[in-house]
C-alpha cells in the first residue's frame, strides 16, 4: 500500500509543500486525459493520518465507491488540489505522451497553493520551475500521488459518465472510453465522435 516514505525523505531534504501528481485516461479511446496534483497535510507525513487517509492507494486498487469516497475527503481536507486536462484534440496533436504531461503541468498550475517540490508518477515533467522527484508506479508506493490518482479518475469518470447522454450507443457510462468489445463494435457501427482520439486505433485489435 502507498505510505508517505518519499515524502519524509522530501520532508528532511527542507521540502514543506509536496505536491503528488497523476494522471488517468491515458489509454482511453474517448475523452480527455484528466491530472490531479494534491498536497496532503505535512502533519499527515510526520504524525499519523486520519484513519480514513490511510486507505488512499492507488485507483485502480480500489472500488468506485471506495475511491468516491475517498475523493470527497481528499477535495475537503488536502492543503490544495489542482486538476488538469488535455483535450482529444491536443492529443491527436501531440501524441499521447506529452499531452498526459501537459494536463500534469496544468494540474499542478491550478494549485491554490504553490508547492515547492512535486512527486511525479512515471516521469520528471518539463517546464516546471519546482524541484521533482519521478517514482515509477508511484501511485503505489506515495500517498500524495495515489490521492492524486483517486481525484483525478473520479473527476475523469463522472465526465465520461455525463458524456453518455450526449454520445449514446457507445457504452461510456460501463467503459469509461476504453476499448471494450462493445465500444469497438459501437464505432465500427457509428463511427467515431468528436471527442474520440483519432490517432488511436479506433477499429480494434482485428
Amino acid at each position: 500500500m502507498a505510505g508517505f516514505r518519499h515524502e519524509r525523505a522530501l520532508l528532511r531534504r527542507g521540502y514543506r509543500r509536496i505536491a503528488g501528481v497523476d494522471e488517468v485516461g491515458r489509454g482511453a479511446l474517448f475523452g480527455p486525459v484528466v491530472a490531479a496534483a494534491v498536497i496532503l497535510p505535512e502533519a499527515w507525513v510526520t504524525g499519523r493520518p486520519p484513519a480514513w487517509a490511510q486507505k488512499i492507494d492507488d485507483s485502480k486498487l480500489l472500488s468506485a465507491t471506495k475511491r468516491m469516497e475517498l475523493a470527497l475527503r481528499i477535495l475537503r481536507e488536502a492543503e490544495a488540489v489542482g486538476f488538469g486536462f488535455a483535450l482529444p484534440s491536443e492529443i491527436d496533436d501531440m501524441n499521447i505522451f506529452k499531452a498526459s504531461a501537459l494536463a500534469m503541468v496544468r494540474a499542478v498550475g491550478n494549485l491554490c497553493v504553490e508547492p515547492d517540490c512535486l512527486l511525479v508518477d512515471g516521469f520528471e515533467l518539463k517546464d516546471v520551475k519546482y524541484a521533482q522527484m519521478a517514482l515509477v508506479k508511484g501511485d503505489r508506493k506515495s500517498k500524495s500521488i495515489a490521492a492524486a490518482s483517486v481525484a483525478a479518475k473520479v473527476l475523469r469518470d463522472g465526465i465520461i459518465e455525463s458524456m453518455d447522454g450526449l454520445y449514446r450507443g457507445y457504452g461510456l457510462t460501463r467503459n469509461k472510453g476504453y476499448g471494450t468489445r462493445s465500444h469497438y463494435a459501437a464505432l465500427k457501427e457509428k463511427g467515431p465522435t468528436c471527442l474520440h482520439r483519432w490517432t488511436f486505433k479506433l477499429s480494434g485489435k482485428a
